[in-house]
């Protein structure tokens, strides 16, 4: 493996599991003191000795040195240097939206207390300087002896070219997340020389990744590669084809190329884009002019199947190969089950969703290669059932949300700008993180104020001058007036920023998004609910809600569980399950239109929509799944989008959405408390006879299995809700089953312990 990526292959995610048994440990070992007469001598020396190895251990942890710089600024340079990679065959295309860019002076402090003089190496991306206790030290050290006691040290950092970032590395020294840093530390001396303090300074807690070595330079960073050869190779005069078998990701290498010429490598998703020399998106034209042998690697990663590579007579080279490129993160989810179909659209459906997760999570790895926000949302959520990779969630929402001041929507899209606050809505839902919703609660609420700004009279969202209404990819769908299903997006990321501000200390704000939320919410059913036609209707314009019905709110506002139970089934037979109702023709929509049904029970549906749906792009050939999909174009219309032959991206992320339907919907589980401290499984097989998997979680993972008969559940962490329907009373060993009624039972599910239950399924 050619290793490209210069970070710790060990995610700082893998540390916090560990730190959390730290926390109950320290409570009973409070809770052994206070009672230690009721514990024998020698039961309270093994607690106190695994309780100082787990601190020990924790001690350690703490010590690991890495870069840090100012938190958000790394995302936003990085996501700079990916995004302009784009071309299309040859020219630069890059993102049409305002981007921002790192602070270039950066001033990086820490306060430390040491028992014995400690000489610590200092390393530095940037111009610097190094003050201790408030005194510059001379030139650009690059170690530095601090004497016992307590000191603080400053270290001010210069770099317009990349992110000011610093690693420092003594013995109890070391540069991490409790650092604080500031763009702007409002230092000044007066006539006396007095210098001034710094009340006025906002200092914020270090940003990193998991660039823990001193080599390990963050503006090095390349993700690794790994050797890979083309399946078949077809030669026909100065041309060759090569098929690498499935839909891939890398660097194209010649191997032995010589000669003076030209050679051109014209890429395809399909074949029939490789051979079209005229109308394929993506190529690389290389001037020759070697008079010996040598390998060469293209310089851009490129998306692919087949390459085309034809060179003037005199160029001649002995072989292709390619490097696929990839990101390292960890598969921590899976899902089997007795339908073979099943199982080979969630294969397909991982590998979509591993070559579009890169960096960051981006739309798709041929055309845009861009991050925008309605792609990456639904990547997060396949994320927490596949990867839970935290730290690519967070790039990409940092990334998306860039700098003050605000001047458009996300991506200049209205709903993307929602999707962004719901976003970060469910990351704490699933993670329980509180940590990052404090540090970039200032930009969340600068964003909603922009939002605010925008509001009409009615105090509802609406397309202005400069605001892109996307909703999907549909024919003859309309934008106009005030559509319902933004305004059901809106009000969602209202109710986020009431938890996002009481979570911040902001109680005052807070309640009033809360009450905007409610008073919203209240507009909407007031506004667009038609009862005569059992459905939201799709907008008003001047003043006048329309008869037209769409699928997108009705479907939101079922999982958003905002209808009653006569709506929801109003919606289920009106909207969803009517065949009248223009259809959806997107994976993107496909997904939410699903969960709606799955919510709503409706697996055995589910199911079949999913192998008509997924299973017609495998029956076509489809290696990774696609932007869209439409069952009734023929032939190489299904490569075509954008008026452009081959315009469609065959691997785009939202694609892969069986990962996240299977993982909710089918295996059940979900949480109910931040960070899964609660959580509830309802499996439902919806016609499978057999099924098992795991769904990663912060304290590790829920595996289970399920068949007609019997359901096997183990978990690593939090307490859950076991809920199933039965024709009788479930047996199972250890537990309590309580009835709830109507054939539905609870088995409540505790850390640790292996659960076999026995039931009658329904």
């Amino acid at each position: 493996m050619d290793k490209r990526y210069f970070g710790n292959q060990l995610d700082h995610t893998t540390q916090q599991p560990l730190r959390r048994t730290l926390v109950p440990m320290g409570n009973l070992m409070n809770q052994v003191k206070i009672q230690s007469s009721k514990f024998k001598s020698k039961y309270l020396k093994c607690i106190s000795l695994f309780a100082f190895l787990l601190l020990t251990f924790d001690f350690v942890l703490a010590q690991q040195a890495t870069w840090i710089w100012y938190p958000g600024d790394y995302e936003i340079w990085l996501s700079n240097k990916m995004q302009n990679r784009r071309t299309e065959r040859g020219s630069f295309f890059p993102p049409f939206w305002k981007l921002d860019s790192h602070y270039p002076l950066m001033d990086f402090h820490k306060v430390f207390d040491v028992k014995s003089p400690e000489t610590i190496e200092l390393f530095v991306e940037g111009k610097y300087n190094v003050k201790l206790d408030g005194k510059p030290l001379e030139g650009t050290p690059t170690k530095v002896t601090i004497p016992a006691g307590k000191h603080k040290i400053n270290i001010k950092v210069f770099n317009q070219q990349y992110v000011p970032a610093i690693y420092l590395k003594g013995k109890s020294i070391v540069s991490d997340s409790s650092w604080l840093v500031t763009y702007e530390d409002k230092e000044w001396i007066d006539e006396t020389g007095k210098v001034s303090d710094q009340s006025g300074t906002t200092w914020l807690k270090a940003g990193y990744w998991n660039f823990d070595k001193p080599t390990a330079r963050p503006s090095q960073v390349q993700l690794p590669v790994r050797a890979q050869r083309a399946v078949k190779t077809t030669k026909k005069g100065n041309a060759l084809l090569a098929d690498f078998g499935k839909e891939t990701f890398g660097f194209i290498k010649l191997h032995g190329l010589k000669g003076k010429g030209n050679l051109t490598i014209y890429y395809g998703e399909s074949q029939e884009e490789a051979l079209s020399t005229t109308h394929g998106e993506t190529l690389d034209r290389l001037q020759v002019n070697r008079p010996s042998k040598r390998d060469s690697v293209m310089e851009l990663s490129k998306a692919f199947r087949y390459v085309n590579i034809i060179a003037d007579p005199a160029v001649t080279y002995d072989s292709v190969s390619m490097l696929y490129e990839y990101a390292p993160v960890t598969v921590r989810g899976d899902f089997r089950c007795s339908d073979d179909l099943i199982n080979k659209i969630y294969d397909v459906s991982k590998y979509t969703f591993e070559l579009n997760t890169r960096e960051f999570f981006i739309d798709g790895i041929k055309r845009d290669r861009w991050i925008w926000s309605g792609d990456a949302y639904q990547s997060y959520l396949m994320n927490y059932y596949l990867y839970f990779d935290n730290p690519t969630v967070e790039r990409t929402l940092v990334a998306l949300r860039g700098k003050d001041p605000v001047t458009s929507h996300i991506n200049t899209i209205m709903d993307y700008t929602f999707y962004w606050f719901i976003g970060i809505y469910d990351y704490y839902l699933y993670t329980g993180d509180t940590k990052f919703i404090q540090q970039y609660y200032p930009r969340m609420q600068s964003l909603m104020e922009y939002v605010l700004s925008r509001r009409n009279k009615n105090g509802m969202v609406e397309g202005l001058s400069g605001d892109w209404v996307f909703i999907d990819w549909a024919e003859g769908l309309s934008k106009k007036g005030e559509v319902s299903f933004e305004q059901l997006l809106f009000a969602r990321s209202l109710e986020a920023m009431a938890i996002s501000a009481n979570i911040a200390g902001d109680a005052t704000n807070g309640a009033k998004y809360q009450q905007l939320a409610t008073d919203l919410k209240s507009k909407i059913f007031s506004t667009y609910w038609n009862e005569g036609k059992q459905a939201l209707v799709h907008s008003r314009i001047d003043g006048v809600p329309t008869d037209h019905v769409t699928r997108y709110a009705n479907m939101f506002a079922i999982f958003f569980n905002w209808l009653n139970d006569a709506q929801k089934q109003g919606v289920k037979q009106n909207v969803l399950l009517n065949k009248d109702v223009p259809k959806i023709t997107t994976p993107y929509m496909r997904f939410y239109e699903l969960e709606a049904l799955a919510a709503m029970g409706e697996q055995a549906y589910v199911l079949k929509e999913m192998k008509d749906y997924w299973g017609g792009m495998l029956n076509l050939g489809a290696t990774s799944f696609w932007e869209e999909y439409n069952p009734s174009k023929q032939g190489v219309e299904h490569l075509a989008m954008y008026g452009r032959p081959f315009g469609k991206s065959l691997c785009h992320a939202w694609g892969a959405s069986p990962i996240y339907l299977l993982g909710k919907y089918y295996l059940g589980v979900k949480p109910t408390a931040p960070g899964y401290e609660t959580y509830v499984i309802e499996p439902s097989l919806g016609g499978l006879q057999w099924m098992e998997g795991k769904v990663p979680t912060p304290h590790g993972q829920v595996t289970m299995y399920v068949s007609t008969n019997n359901i096997k559940v183990k978990s690593d962490g939090g307490i859950g809700t076991l809920r199933l329907k039965s024709a009788s009373m479930p047996v199972v060993e250890g537990a309590q089953v309580r009835s709830k009624g109507d054939g539905v039972y609870e088995v409540t599910i505790e850390k640790g312990k292996e659960y076999s239950i026995n039931y009658k399924s329904i």
